[in-house]
Formats: structure tokens, C-alpha cells, sequence
């Protein structure tokens, strides 16, 4: 960045947003293995928020990869700007007085605990999608963990990559043992009791 950028700041401000919206914005960050059930959750919690007209949006990895972070691959340093990118760009969600459900493996911690410390306190909870690996490859929805065993993928996650898992997350679901129906609900419940919600 050069010394003639300069930041240009609205006349609109997220609190006057949040004020219109009548709720906070906030960011849940979903992280855990592929096919832990990340997406799945996230976008059960977005429809339950926006049926009780909540202003709420999903940022996905696989989506993302589409077009905001199409020329990344999966090293650990693509994979750290992919983090950088996400992260600006759920601030800018926040600030816009929406609600972020971001669903990415994001496996290094480090990089989670950047996204973190770009946003004001209290705003960036992390949710750990807690799931066995053995389950996760029983899962194997896009067919990925079959193609790592086989070679076929380099620096997968869980087998020639290496996933942290949060040491104190601020929320937990486990999608070996609750339905998705109970994991909405457990989010719903925190996210409440944490007066992020009404």
C-alpha cells in the first residue's frame, strides 16, 4: 500500500445501520474439517436468521474460491492470504450492519486469530465443527479425501496437511453425535445468550 491511499470514511455508520437493521453485526466463523458440515451449518443458521428478517449473508470457501480468491491455490501461504481476503471482506460486512456466516476450513490458527484481530472485540466468535476424520471420509461429499489418499490432491487438510483445532473456541457443535436440526439450535442459543440476538 502507498502513502497516497487514504481511507474515505461514510456518512452512514454501522451503528445507524445496525440501528435500521435492529440487531448487531457479528461474525461466525465456522472452521473444522472438510466435511465436518461447515456450509451445511452456516447456511441452516442463515435461513433461520433470515426468516426472522435478521440481515444476514454466508461467505463460502468453495465460493469464494470462485471468484475473490480464484488465483490462490491450497499452500500455506495461499491459503494465508486466502484468510486475509476473507477476513477484509467480512469486515466490510460487519460494517455494513450484516451478520457473516464465513464456512472455511481455515486450518492454521494463526490465520483465524488474524481475521480475529482485524475486527473490533466482540465481534468474531469462532465455531468449531467438530467431526472425527474418519467420519468426515465417510462423509466425502465432493469426493476430495479420496483423491488425497490416492495422491491425486497435495496439502489436503487431514492427511498431507495439517488442521489446528481452536484451543478455546467460543462455540462447539459436533455433527458425529447432533442433527442439524440441534446444531441450528445450539448456535441460535449462544449467539442469544451472548445478546448478539434478540
Amino acid at each position: 500500500m502507498t502513502d497516497d491511499v487514504y481511507w474515505h470514511h461514510s456518512h452512514i455508520t454501522r451503528q445507524l445501520r445496525q440501528e435500521k437493521n435492529k440487531h448487531k453485526s457479528f461474525v461466525l466463523w465456522f472452521t473444522g474439517l472438510s466435511g465436518s458440515g461447515k456450509s451445511t451449518l452456516a447456511n441452516a443458521v442463515e435461513k433461520e436468521l433470515f426468516n426472522k428478517n435478521y440481515n444476514v449473508t454466508v461467505l463460502d470457501g468453495d465460493n469464494v474460491r470462485h471468484g475473490l480468491c480464484s488465483d490462490l491455490g491450497f499452500s500455506e501461504e495461499d491459503r494465508n492470504e486466502n484468510m486475509r481476503r476473507v477476513g477484509e471482506v467480512s469486515k466490510l460486512f460487519v460494517e455494513s450492519g450484516t451478520i457473516v456466516l464465513a464456512a472455511f476450513v481455515s486450518p492454521y490458527r494463526k490465520d483465524r486469530e488474524q481475521v480475529r484481530s482485524r475486527l473490533p472485540h466482540g465481534d468474531f466468535y469462532e465455531v468449531y465443527c467438530e467431526c472425527d476424520l474418519e467420519i468426515c471420509e465417510q462423509r466425502d461429499p465432493k469426493g476430495l479425501y479420496k483423491k488425497a489418499r490416492d495422491g491425486e490432491i497435495t496439502n489436503f487438510t487431514g492427511i498431507s496437511a495439517p488442521y489446528e483445532a481452536p484451543i478455546k473456541p467460543d462455540m462447539t457443535v459436533n455433527s458425529n453425535k447432533l442433527s442439524l436440526d440441534e446444531e441450528v439450535k445450539h448456535i441460535i442459543h449462544n449467539i442469544r445468550s451472548k445478546g448478539l440476538i434478540a
